[in-house]
């Protein structure tokens, strides 16, 4: 067992849940975020569960080509070019690479959201987040397709998990059956709009925020426990 360095006390719980979807920017910023307000608060243990949002859960599983995708839903590509270019230097800071001229496919998400909870069954919550990051990576880095199982077998065997395995969960109905219920959940919740971050079921709030934010949040779930909320 670890002896904890003296003056320091076991590290409190915080549960965290947080709706995203896997070609949504924001959540990668996001996602980027949250790692730092976690290696700023060492004391705490947060236990993070990423649930699926869908974007698009109507393109086909195939997905669909990114360009004739923008231009049917958006009618204007061009102008979002200022957008990633904004994009590009927020994530530079982050560490985020984003490489959005090699995106070229518009992807059906559900099998990158299965592939995700899957994780979280085979390792917890420290794999789930590992397996997150590369699928992130896979797709804004590397322009990879998150709509093809390979890609997604990929991405398993580089975070030590089976790739037989892994192609078999992604289509496993129950699993299916369980995301779409923790969709139907971000309905009823009123969630709209990704990345959402609910604090123990008490405290959320929707995109990217400055890392004030996830500290303050940490704090007023220390503080509604009678905790000693460690001051900025």
């Amino acid at each position: 067992m670890e002896t904890l360095p003296e003056g320091r006390e076991t590290a409190v719980s915080i549960k965290l849940e947080i709706y995203s979807d896997t070609i949504c920017p924001w959540c990668y910023v996001g996602f980027a975020r949250l790692r730092e307000a976690l290696a700023a608060r060492p004391d705490l243990d947060v236990r993070v569960d990423w649930l699926p949002f869908e974007l698009n859960p109507d393109l086909p599983p195939e997905g669909e080509d990114r360009k004739a995708y923008m231009l049917r839903r958006f009618g204007d590509v061009d102008r979002f070019a200022a957008g990633q270019r904004q994009l590009q230097q927020l994530g530079a800071a982050l560490g985020i690479d984003f490489q959005f001229e090699r995106v070229t496919r518009a992807p059906n998400t559900r099998r990158s959201h299965a592939l995700i909870r899957w994780a979280g069954e085979q390792g917890g919550a420290a794999l789930q987040m590992a397996v997150k990051e590369r699928v992130l990576r896979a797709h804004f880095t590397e322009g990879r397709d998150l709509a093809d199982p390979q890609v997604l077998a990929d991405v398993a065997a580089a975070s030590g998990l089976d790739r037989d395995a892994a192609l078999r969960a992604l289509d496993e109905p129950d699993r299916r059956a369980a995301i779409e219920g923790l969709e139907a959940q971000a309905q009823a919740w009123g969630i709209s709009g990704v990345p959402t971050f609910i604090f123990e079921r008490r405290y959320a709030f929707s995109g990217a925020q400055p890392l004030e934010v996830f500290l303050g949040a940490f704090d007023r779930v220390l503080a509604e426990r009678g905790g000693a909320a460690r001051s900025a």
